[in-house]
């Protein structure tokens, strides 16, 4: 019973990676900036998550990796942040 529901797992996860691929092609360059912002949000939450999860009092392997992915998060999200700015900055007019 559990194989069944691994593979439905395993089904998922490459359904996901085919349709997200699809969408990411189709995707007009004027949308890129919006997009962007969207994947800033999303990191901000992976940051939050990492905070819990560093911040535990016992010294764990879950510690470890909190902070590895609290510090891979604040590298995303301030990345995409100047990215975007400086998108949006060729937009206006001088």
């Amino acid at each position: 019973m559990e194989s069944i529901g691994l593979i439905m797992l395993i089904y998922v996860f490459v359904l996901a990676i085919f349709v997200g691929f699809e969408l990411i092609t189709k995707v007009p360059p004027t949308l890129h900036t919006p997009l962007m912002s969207g994947s800033n949000a999303i990191s901000g939450i992976t940051i939050v998550g990492a905070i819990l999860s560093a911040g535990l009092e016992e010294f764990t392997i879950s510690t470890i990796l909190g902070l590895i992915a609290m510090i891979f998060a604040t590298i995303n999200v301030v990345g995409g942040f100047l990215v975007t700015d400086r998108m949006l900055k060729m937009f206006k007019k001088k």
